[in-house]
């Protein structure tokens, strides 16, 4: 009699623990499924970040091909530029002999057509020289007789480089371009502040976007012309102010060889003189002959073109002065500078040798000679040396 009453109690207390553990069942799954939920939400956050990641790859991808197709785009735009100006030449080149056959054709007898074309020809010549004068606005009365003195200014930078002044009216700056290739200009404020020891206070770097070649390179009226590194025959136009790109050309048939033979750096040298903007440089066509050319300094482009008789063969440097080439000789060994070839465009001089015009006082050869019409004097670079020549000029006869 006494266990039914234990029985009685045992079953509710057995009752209770089953449901208990129920419940702790029923959490556990509850548990398991929040945690994989938690779990398919992080691998879903780590795809969405993967996905993000491989978004920002291709999109850097993609502006580096963009930026490429956008500086060859300028590349062929220069290109272009150029091959059209090179076709206008050879289609006037072509109307002009269409127009002489024209006149053979049109004509009834040999001797009728000798004088009719050597007329037509006396014509041409007197249209074109007087088409030129116009052009160089021929004002130069004056022949370089001499040159008198020099002055060693400074001596820095290794053996190659080029030193200058625009020779506007109210630019004293001096800039200092070392190197054969190079990507910065140093501007001093005047010739006082460049001969001074201490420049670093006083010197203004100015980058260039682009490496320039050789040691032609000229400024004038705030923008410095220069060939790029790199290119066949590139004309790169840079405002110094602003420090941009103003414009660039190419140069027909330029940069294939070095416009002078003792100075193999450089296949492309600008030139200043009383009439602008010049470019000279060699051709395997002439025979290594320099040919010289008028630039439109505005407009970037070719304005005339001169296939001169002065050889680059042993040649170290060249300049312009009021309209009239001086090419400088050297032996390979270096020795005394010389000028030995001189061409003048209009004529009013031929072309000849001149074994009489001495560089004084110095043994050596040049890296770059550049005239400045203003002062009518040579900056020069010899070895590493900035010189200043004296010129002694004579009315032209």
């Amino acid at each position: 009699m006494v266990a039914l009453p234990v029985h009685f109690l045992l079953v509710p207390s057995l009752m209770s623990i089953m449901g208990a553990a129920q419940y702790v069942m029923q959490d556990a799954a509850l548990l398991s499924y929040i945690d994989q939920r938690f779990l398919s939400l992080e691998r879903r956050l780590e795809k969405c970040s993967q996905d993000l990641l491989e978004y920002v790859d291709e999109f850097r991808e993609l502006s580096k091909v963009a930026l490429g197709r956008l500086a060859r785009l300028s590349t062929d735009k220069a290109e272009l530029k150029g091959e059209v100006e090179n076709l206008l030449t050879r289609v006037e080149r072509a109307q002009r002999d269409i127009d002489y056959f024209g006149s053979l054709t049109d004509s009834n007898a040999c001797v009728e057509v000798h004088e009719d074309l050597l007329k037509q020809q006396l014509l041409e010549e007197a249209e074109e020289k007087k088409r030129l004068k116009l052009m160089l606005n021929a004002s130069c009365d004056h022949v370089l007789a001499g040159i008198r003195s020099l002055k060693v200014v400074k001596k820095t930078g290794g053996k190659h480089g080029s030193w200058m002044k625009d020779p506007g009216k109210k630019h004293a700056k001096i800039y200092l371009l070392s190197g054969s290739v190079n990507n910065v200009v140093l501007e001093f404020a005047n010739i006082m502040a460049f001969m001074e020891n201490n420049q670093t206070l006083k010197v203004r770097r100015v980058p260039l976007p682009v490496p320039w070649e050789g040691t032609g390179h000229v400024i004038y009226q705030g923008f410095l012309f220069y060939h790029r590194h790199g290119s066949l025959n590139e004309i790169v136009k840079f405002h110094l102010q602003r420090r941009n790109v103003a414009d660039q050309m190419l140069l027909p048939g330029a940069g294939r060889i070095p416009a002078y033979q003792l100075s193999p750096q450089t296949k492309i040298d600008l030139a200043l003189d009383e009439q602008g903007l010049w470019a000279l440089h060699a051709e395997p066509e002439t025979g290594g002959n320099i040919v010289l050319t008028k630039i439109n300094p505005i407009a970037m482009a070719v304005e005339h073109s001169w296939d001169t008789p002065c050889s680059s063969r042993d040649a170290e440097a060249a300049f312009m002065a009021c309209n009239t080439l001086h090419v400088v000789y050297n032996s390979p060994s270096g020795g005394s500078s010389r000028i030995q070839c001189v061409y003048d465009v209009l004529g009013a001089l031929n072309a000849h040798t001149n074994p009489g015009l001495h560089f004084p006082k110095r043994q050596g050869g040049h890296s770059s000679i550049h005239y400045n019409p203003k002062e009518r004097h040579l900056f020069a670079w010899g070895d590493g040396s900035q010189i200043i020549y004296k010129l002694h000029t004579e009315q032209k006869v």
